[in-house]
């Protein structure tokens, strides 16, 4: 059956009256970001300054209104203002009413995969770390929170896949033996995400809370890069037990690795150690080792900090093909030098999260 169009919920939309202002939310302009595919529904319900409380029974109207529509199977409305007050810098740290924690008891441990800047294989890191974890006998889930650049969906070759949804609930997609959540399941991997900051928070506590993930050993976060917003939330929502921050050595990558490292210490969120990516480059032809990017910087940082340096991954043209192809190079070729790096950071990280495990 074909799902919904966006007239159709649009349509829809206009027999919901916001009680306050005693006209539909059409009409009054507080519908902003509508993304209709695959029947998967998601849209941001603008409420101006009010408290998102008071507007909750008005967002939970349009939901059972969506819901109602055949061939719907997933609806996520978040609520936002349209003006934001700027963010002073004590409001980096948990403020009293919304630092109540998502309650996740089917989940041992979470592990935010975070870096401070963009480029330095965050994403690669995460998919191979939670398929290490894995190989070493944890149940393993991995959420994909860059709301803006998803790329677990390609990285896992699952990008034309949908979840479903059962009893208000998201069913994870599994590949490689992972239970996996990403906005990108749910919009074109062409489409650019132009939502605010609140509407991008909103969402990730969704897909935290809303996702049936099932007994996990280890949840895995693929963060988006920088200190924001996603951080902030997962900081005060997110029952988070450590994060390991990935850079590579160069100056440049380490200076805003060093901001990212700092910020999750600020917001009390443990720092599990350091991995330094594209460490260096073995010459496939004559075996030399270049240190294209420098060589050594993430490890001397983790140890002006005191914290742990959890290994070095080299700059390899196989883990780029692999990653490329949608086959990580933990599963494609386990017994690879390259793989074995991940692995032996995996048991640093597990050994982390799970002591007695």
């Amino acid at each position: 059956m074909k799902g919904p169009e966006k007239q159709d919920i649009l349509e829809v939309l206009k027999t919901v009256i916001d009680p306050a202002k005693g006209a539909d939310v059409v009409s009054l302009a507080l519908i902003s970001g509508l993304v209709v595919r695959e029947g998967h529904v998601s849209f941001a319900l603008d409420v101006g300054q009010e408290s998102g409380r008071e507007k909750e029974p008005l967002r939970r109207a349009c939901e059972k209104a969506i819901k109602k529509i055949p061939g719907v199977i997933s609806v996520q409305i978040v609520l936002t203002a349209e003006r934001q007050p700027k963010p002073e810098p004590e409001l980096m740290k948990p403020s009293p009413g919304i630092s109540e924690k998502i309650d996740l008891p089917t989940v041992k441990t979470i592990v935010a995969v975070a870096s401070g800047k963009g480029g330095v294989g965050k994403s690669t890191l995460a998919v191979n770390l939670a398929l290490a974890l894995q190989s070493l006998g944890h149940k393993v889930g991995l959420l994909d929170a860059d709301i803006y650049g998803p790329s677990i969906p390609r990285l896992l070759n699952i990008k034309d896949h949908h979840p479903t949804a059962k009893d208000k609930k998201i069913q994870p997609l599994e590949a490689y033996g992972l239970k996996i959540m990403s906005m990108g399941f749910l919009v074109d991997e062409d489409k650019p995400m132009i939502w605010r900051g609140p509407m991008v928070s909103s969402a990730l506590q969704q897909m935290v809370r809303d996702v049936v993930w099932g007994e996990l050993d280890i949840l895995v976060v693929d963060m988006p890069p920088g200190t924001g917003d996603i951080q902030l939330t997962l900081a005060q929502k997110v029952p988070v037990t450590g994060v390991v921050i990935v850079s590579t050595p160069q100056d440049i990558a380490l200076i805003d690795a060093r901001k990212g490292l700092k910020m999750f210490l600020e917001v009390n969120v443990p720092v599990l150690g350091i991995v330094e990516n594209m460490s260096s480059f073995v010459c496939p032809h004559c075996g030399e080792a270049s240190h294209i990017f420098a060589h050594g910087g993430a490890k001397k940082i983790a140890k002006e900090l005191g914290m742990a340096f959890l290994g070095a991954i080299p700059l390899h043209m196989a883990i780029r093909e692999a990653s490329d192809a949608g086959e990580p190079i933990v599963v494609s070729a386990s017994q690879s030098d390259e793989a074995k790096a991940f692995v032996e950071i995996a048991k640093k990280v597990s050994k982390a999260l799970l002591p007695g495990g």
